[in-house]
């Protein structure tokens, strides 16, 4: 079933994003979804010849795009609450939001990069289309979750995109400061 929910997600099924807002069972799974994919990416991300500092860089990478996600997730459904008056709970958005969050695990394809710099050329508009799929997924999900029309949903997620994307400026700025960010 899950993995049912998964290619839902990637082949962008609304009804997939229907079914998780109600299966209140499914709140840990998609926290698991965020946890594993956002490990993955770091994985991708802070790919690097230091074994111990990548893992250290992917660990606390991690928790901070989990941080990012939480907030990003919290923020959309308080947008979508306070400005367009739909009603949702944290808990929902966290399913929809969460099953979209699978696009991410893309990521982890940075990891080839380690072997060469020429591939990077080659990954990079991969891990951008990725990107552009889960924004869209995002927006889907938050467009079930929230019952609202495409332009406020488009408003509601940018916001919380935003809002994530600092939170993970922040955690790249740390990262640097520690010394463990990838080069």
């Amino acid at each position: 079933m899950l993995t049912d929910r998964i290619i839902g997600a990637f082949t962008f099924r609304r009804e997939v994003y229907a079914e998780v807002e109600k299966d209140t069972s499914f709140t840990s799974t998609a926290w698991v979804i965020v946890i594993v994919v956002a490990f993955l990416n770091q994985l991708g991300a802070r790919a690097s010849g230091r074994i111990g500092q990548w893992l250290m860089g992917a660990i606390i990478g991690t928790a901070f795009a989990v941080a990012a996600f939480a907030l990003a997730a919290f923020i959309i459904s308080w947008v979508g609450k306070q400005l367009f008056h739909a009603e949702v709970d944290f808990s929902e958005m966290v399913r929809t939001l969460g099953l979209a969050y699978v696009w991410n695990v893309v990521g982890v394809i940075g990891i080839l990069s380690v072997f060469s710099a020429a591939l990077t050329c080659v990954l990079s508009p991969a891990l951008v289309l990725a990107a552009v799929l889960g924004f869209v997924s995002w927006l889907l999900a938050t467009k079930e979750a929230l019952d609202l029309e495409w332009g406020q949903t488009i408003v509601t997620v940018v916001i919380g995109m935003i809002i994530s994307w600092v939170v993970t400026l922040i955690a790249g700025v740390f990262l640097g400061l520690l010394g463990i960010a990838a080069g």
